[in-house]
């Protein structure tokens, strides 16, 4: 380690938890946030990471700046192929089958830090090419938020080059996107029933009510153990009884008796949503 990485991993350990973040959960990918720093001590004309934190002491209004400087976007389209696969041909015509049996005629999506668009592009591509097709005349819906302006501006393009599509199958990339210049745009028809909204959901939910929500390498990978409950006590309020909270694969919820793994599937991080679940509710 360089003294410059070293100095700024030491910045990390002291700021984060000021922000309600946990180092563990930074270790691999602090180089993406230190990048941003530096870039930040430059634009602040600051001469190093140690004027940095002596400018945060003065100016408090630099902590949500630093705040969405540790904001991390790695995404791409079908990322860990076995949760997609689980949701398309298992999760999601299992909750339209719920959905079905309420007379509900829309499953309701929630896709948290949907960055560039690729995870709530990969849910409605799935929905269109294998679950749509169980369940006739139910027609899905997906809010997907993130904390970046900049990211979702590049998803209500939808624009990507060819290495973010190369997890989806050859022949949903071919039927779905269109070549334009060096990157392949998403078509109009795989766009409907999406929006995108620019959230924090540590300071505000939607007010709408969800069969699914994907919460992935985010929360319960940053967000300190407090931050964390918070996320999860929130989540709870706007998950529908029944429903699916999809994690990333190696995280879990916090202790919660009323979160277990999705049945019948090997651990993927996939969980139900069961807080006093009537039986004439459970799946098929």
């Amino acid at each position: 380690m360089g003294k410059k990485d070293a100095e700024c991993v030491a910045f990390l350990q002291w700021a984060l938890p000021r922000l309600g973040l946990r180092w563990s959960g930074y270790r691999k990918v602090h180089a993406q946030v230190c990048k941003r720093v530096a870039r930040r001590c430059r634009q602040l004309g600051l001469a190093d990471i140690a004027s940095y934190r002596d400018y945060l002491a003065q100016h408090a209004g630099e902590w949500p700046v630093l705040d969405g400087l540790c904001a991390i976007t790695i995404s791409r389209f079908y990322r860990d192929r076995a949760v997609f696969d689980s949701l398309a041909q298992n999760v999601l015509p299992a909750l339209a089958r719920s959905a079905q049996r309420r007379e509900a005629a829309t499953l309701a999506a929630w896709s948290i830090g949907c960055a560039s668009g690729e995870e709530p592009y990969s849910i409605a591509l799935a929905w269109h090419f294998v679950s749509g097709a169980a369940v006739p005349g139910m027609h899905l819906k997906i809010l997907a938020t993130d904390v970046d302006a900049t990211v979702l501006e590049r998803a209500r393009a939808g624009c990507y080059s060819a290495g973010s599509l190369k997890g989806l199958p050859a022949a949903w990339r071919t039927q779905a996107f269109e070549a334009r210049d060096a990157e392949f745009c998403l078509r109009d028809d795989f766009r409907e029933g999406i929006e995108f909204r620019h959230e924090d959901m540590r300071k505000r939910l939607p007010d709408e009510t969800f069969d699914l929500v994907l919460c992935r390498n985010l929360a319960f990978t940053y967000f300190d153990e407090a931050a964390q409950r918070a996320a999860l006590d929130g989540i709870s309020r706007h998950l529908r009884p029944g429903g699916a909270l999809v994690l990333g694969t190696h995280e879990a919820p916090p202790p919660d008796r009323c979160y277990t793994p999705w049945p019948g599937l090997r651990p993927l991080g996939i969980f139900v949503f069961r807080p006093d679940l009537a039986e004439t509710d459970r799946f098929d």
